[in-house]
Parts: structure tokens; sequence; C-alpha cells
């Protein structure tokens, strides 16, 4: 796991700072935020994706860490955070109004995508070890993508 350290650690402060990105466009707009049914669980999904790559990168961090252990903990994170992201996504679709309900079914596509590919890295490193890591690049790349396209929908276009 050595040769990912740098990744890794360059990742963690990467999304602690887009984390608090997305804090600030939400106090910045918490009036409006709160005045649209969806837009509060828009914003914790984007948190939550943002978490995600916060929690896999700390644990793989981790001084002694066995592959197979790594493994568990990166499809242990996926899976918890895709349950709470279908969950909240079907609120939204349920409550957005119907002429936004195309733009939010393909947010909530997009949303599933690196949640996809945080269990295939977790499946990819427990079938081949370090080689499997190789899938953790997209998966954060497209959390941090998403969430920033979030983070602008809360900052900007609210505000429009």
């Amino acid at each position: 796991m050595n040769d990912w350290a740098n990744f890794l650690i360059a990742e963690i402060g990467a999304a602690a700072a887009l984390t608090g990105l997305i804090f600030v466009s939400v106090s910045i707009n918490i009036g409006k935020i709160l005045t649209v049914a969806t837009l509060a669980e828009r914003a914790l999904v984007a948190i939550l994706l943002l978490l995600t790559v916060l929690v896999v990168c700390s644990l793989l961090i981790v001084p002694g860490e066995t592959m197979r252990l790594a493994g568990w903990e990166v499809l242990a994170a996926g899976f918890v955070t895709w349950v709470i992201v279908v969950r909240l996504d079907l609120r939204i679709l349920r409550n957005i109004d119907p002429a936004y309900r195309h733009h939010m079914r393909l947010s909530a596509t997009i949303n599933q995508l690196p949640l996809l590919l945080y269990g295939v890295t977790g499946v990819a490193v427990l079938v081949r070890g370090p080689a499997g890591m190789m899938w953790l690049v997209p998966a954060v790349l497209i959390s941090f993508i998403k969430a920033l396209a979030d983070a602008w929908v809360l900052l900007v276009e609210i505000n429009r």
C-alpha cells in the first residue's frame, strides 16, 4: 500500500477541503435551500460522497493493514454510503417538481457510479491485491466531480 500513500493523502486533503466548500455553500444559502424540498438532501448526498472519499482513503493509509482488510473496508464503506444515497435519491425523486424529475434521475444515476466503483475496488483488492486499487482512482474523481456539481447548484444556480 506504500505505493498509494501519496495519492491517498492527497485525496484526504482534497475531500476535506471540498467538504468545507459544501458546508460554506449550504451556510450561505441555507434560507433558500430549506425552501426547496429536495436541496437539503442533495447537499447531504454531496457531503456523503466526499465523506466516503475521506473515510476510504483514511482507512487505506492505516499502517500494517492487510490487503484483505483493506478490500473489506472499501467494500463496506461503499455499501453503507450506497444504501444511504439510494434512500436520499428516492426521497428526492418522490418530492421533486415533475418538471425537474428528469434532471434528478440523471443526478441520481451519476451518484451511483462512484459508489459502484468503490464496490468494484473492494472486490478487486480482495481478488487482485494492490492491483485492484486502480479502481479507486475513478471512484474518487467521480465523487469529486459530482460533489462539485452539486456545490455549484447550492452556491450559484440556486440564486438564478
